[in-house]
């Protein structure tokens, strides 16, 4: 072979390798990241062109649909009560990315493009009719759903309901919320408008603010530190415990008093159980330091904090559905360990974590996984997953469990009439959480479940930025999601 020729040679080798290698960049490494480039045409017609699977409530209420429509997109989603369902369902764009949601934890099953539908994708292709996605059934309840909204109107904040066994979460509302609807459009001019006046909107529409908003939890957190408390074997619910008029923060000219004269005690002291019932802060301010952040700290772990809380999805099916960590801050001065242990200072929960305290006393002092998602079904109905109950962790014995039910109970019976269901026993914390400046604003809290004497749902409610106490922004919420619940 001449010198000109083994050039040539040489050089035609040469662009089938460069021309090899640009093939499997695009085709194989950089696929993911095309597909999901909004730029990408062939990438939406190709998503929007086939019936994406719906997402159903537990008794087969449908929140969202794609629905025929007669343009390049071929089909449209739809959100029945969007506002609704909007936290659980998220929201599917043609130019914005799915991030949120069951539309986001469950996308590769939704589409139709999970190796789980592989031999469905297969039939599709052998008999050239459509691939359609799988359908997701989950744990909400419609009825609850709808009652909560509703209780939660012109609100800032969140209601979560569990089944205290399972760990099936039965509400999951947030408000203010937004319509995903006015996403679905096939306008992108308009659907980016909408976007990003919800984004840049001060009310944060699209926040679901029971997983990922943290809140000062006030005397709610006041069961987790019972439940230290009481692990210990040092305490019954009626141990006498100090408390007082007045507290003052250690190393601090700091006075922190109770809200109420009966939650001071007599002669400086209180029974455990009319502690949390009448919820003396000075009492649970000197049990804090008693016990140290290190005790707290782990028991509050046992419960969920520290953590994100995943309760759908996973990396295969989609963008995994997260509950951001609550905290609960170690390593500080006693002043401050005082003012974290009755839920003020940097102690920090999300509504979903405060519900998950409430049904782990529900449940025995047994946490169960939070799940949103019951069973996964194909196009022609079998069942691809089905969801089973599995512990998160054994938060404190039995025996805690069942002594704070019983001052829980008490917290109702002596404090907090209002929240009384007749013929049923409720158990119940409520919490006042003081913030803005000069602490001139409250987050109201109550969590709860009932009955307690054979729990069917656990509650939390917070009312952000209310001027009442806990029990009477919150309270009648829960009231009525468990008046509800008990009559299904």
């Amino acid at each position: 072979m001449n010198k000109g020729l083994r050039q040539l040679f040489t050089a035609v080798v040469a662009l089938f390798v460069i021309l090899g290698a640009s093939t499997t960049m695009i085709t194989a490494i950089r696929a993911n990241q095309l597909n999901a480039d909004p730029r990408n045409r062939r990438a939406l017609y190709h998503e929007f062109g086939t019936p994406r699977g719906s997402i159903l409530a537990s008794d087969g209420t449908v929140m969202a649909k794609s629905n025929p429509v007669n343009d390049a997109f071929s089909y449209q989603r739809v959100y029945s009560n969007g506002g609704l369902y909007a936290p659980v369902t998220g929201y599917l764009s043609i130019s914005q990315n799915t991030d949120r949601g069951i539309e986001a934890s469950r996308n590769a099953l939704l589409s139709g493009q999970s190796d789980a539908l592989f031999w469905q994708k297969m039939k599709s292709l052998v008999t050239g009719t459509e691939n359609k996605g799988a359908s997701i059934e989950t744990s909400i309840n419609p009825k609850l759903q709808s009652l909560a909204y509703q209780q939660m109107q012109g609100k800032d904040g969140s209601v979560v309901a569990i089944e205290p066994k399972t760990g099936r979460i039965l509400t999951m509302v947030s408000t203010p919320s937004y319509d995903p609807n006015l996403l679905a459009e096939h306008n992108t001019k308009k659907v980016n408008e909408v976007y990003s006046s919800l984004t840049s909107s001060s009310a944060n529409p699209m926040l679901n603010r029971s997983i990922s908003q943290l809140y000062p939890p006030g005397s709610t957190f006041k069961t987790v530190l019972a439940a230290a408390a009481l692990e210990s074997g040092k305490y019954n619910p009626d141990t006498q415990i100090p408390a007082g008029a007045s507290y003052t923060l250690p190393g601090t000219n700091t006075s922190l008093t109770n809200a109420e004269s009966i939650a001071n005690g007599s002669n400086g002291k209180i029974s455990f159980e009319d502690a949390l019932a009448y919820s003396s802060n000075t009492a649970f301010a000197q049990l804090g330091v008693s016990l140290g952040d290190a005790t707290i700290e782990a028991q509050a772990k046992k419960l969920g904090f520290g953590s994100s809380i995943v309760i759908d999805g996973s990396d295969s099916t989609g963008l995994p559905m997260k509950a951001i960590a609550s905290s609960f801050p170690t390593n500080i001065t006693d002043d401050k360990l005082a003012l974290a242990s009755i839920g003020q200072g940097n102690t920090q929960e999300t509504p979903l974590q405060n519900a998950l305290i409430a049904s782990a006393i529900a449940n025995g002092g047994t946490l169960m996984q939070p799940t949103l998602v019951d069973r996964v079904r194909s196009s022609d109905l079998s069942v691809l997953s089905q969801t089973t109950p599995t512990v998160m962790s054994n938060a404190f014995s039995s025996g805690t469990a069942s002594k704070l039910t019983q001052m829980m109970e008490a917290v109702v019976t002596k404090e907090n009439p209002n929240l009384e269901i007749s013929g049923v026993k409720v158990a119940a914390k409520t919490g006042t959480a003081q913030i803005g400046t000069n602490n001139q604003s409250i987050d109201g809290w109550v969590i709860g479940f009932a009955p307690a004497d054979n729990p069917k749902i656990a509650v939390a409610v917070v009312v952000h930025n209310v001027d009442v106490y806990g029990s009477f922004a919150a309270g009648p919420i829960m009231k009525s999601i468990m008046e509800e619940a008990l009559k299904q």
